[in-house]
């Protein structure tokens, strides 16, 4: 029961993940259902603040972060403007990067390996993708054009580049979204080997922490 409670704000930030993931492409279109995403959007920031407050350092710029990406949210629905809109974006990439290494922090000294645990490093990897895509989308309102999609491709939305995201950070890469400006090639390589170390290095953590029960052979 107890392990059952120190698991669920780990439980609950990979379920806003998933969630924020599965229905990003049914609210990225029409005026009204974007604004209901803007606001699903908080979910996982809110979720994840709430999750780095057990760990003292964090919590104070994870709050921050969260309370500016907020007045960026509500400012550009009023002010649509690309500068107010981009930089609400970077701010979400700092916040997710944030998150993930904080969360990283935590991970890598654990001396035990609980369920709590197991939904932190799966979390922590959908972090990674959120973090990029939050700055694909900075990059491409600030420098529209830098990252194209194929005539295949007939829609022009954020959920594109979450997809694109998605796909990079677990080395798919189908080819029907790429970066063309050469700075963003490079990020899009970085996010590729990211999600390549990560798993590396993630599994090693989780074993060494590997503990049998009492009693087992």
């Amino acid at each position: 029961m107890l392990e059952k409670a120190k698991a669920r704000p780990d439980l609950s930030l990979l379920l806003s993940l998933l969630v924020l993931i599965l229905v990003y492409p049914a609210f990225d279109h029409g005026t009204l259902r974007r604004i209901v995403l803007g606001v699903l959007m908080f979910l996982p920031v809110i979720v994840a603040t709430e999750r780095l407050s057990t760990l003292k350092s964090w919590v104070r710029p994870a709050i921050l972060l969260m309370v500016g990406a907020l007045i960026l949210t509500v400012v550009g629905m009023v002010f649509p403007s690309p500068a107010v809109l981009g930089i609400k974006w970077f701010v979400l990439t700092a916040f997710f990067g944030l998150t993930a290494i904080g969360l990283f922090s935590y991970l890598r000294s654990a001396r035990s390996i609980t369920n709590e645990h197991l939904y932190t490093a799966v979390s922590i990897y959908l972090l990674l993708g959120i973090m990029w895509f939050a700055l694909y989308n900075a990059i491409d309102i600030l420098t529209p054009g830098s990252i194209v999609r194929n005539e295949s491709v007939m829609i022009d939305r954020s959920t594109d580049l979450l997809y694109f995201s998605l796909v990079t950070l677990s080395t798919v890469g189908y080819g029907d979204i790429v970066p063309v400006h050469p700075e963003v090639r490079m990020l899009a390589a970085l996010e590729g080997i990211f999600g390549v170390l990560y798993i590396a290095i993630m599994v090693a953590i989780l074993i060494s922490a590997y503990k049998r029960p009492a009693g087992t052979q």
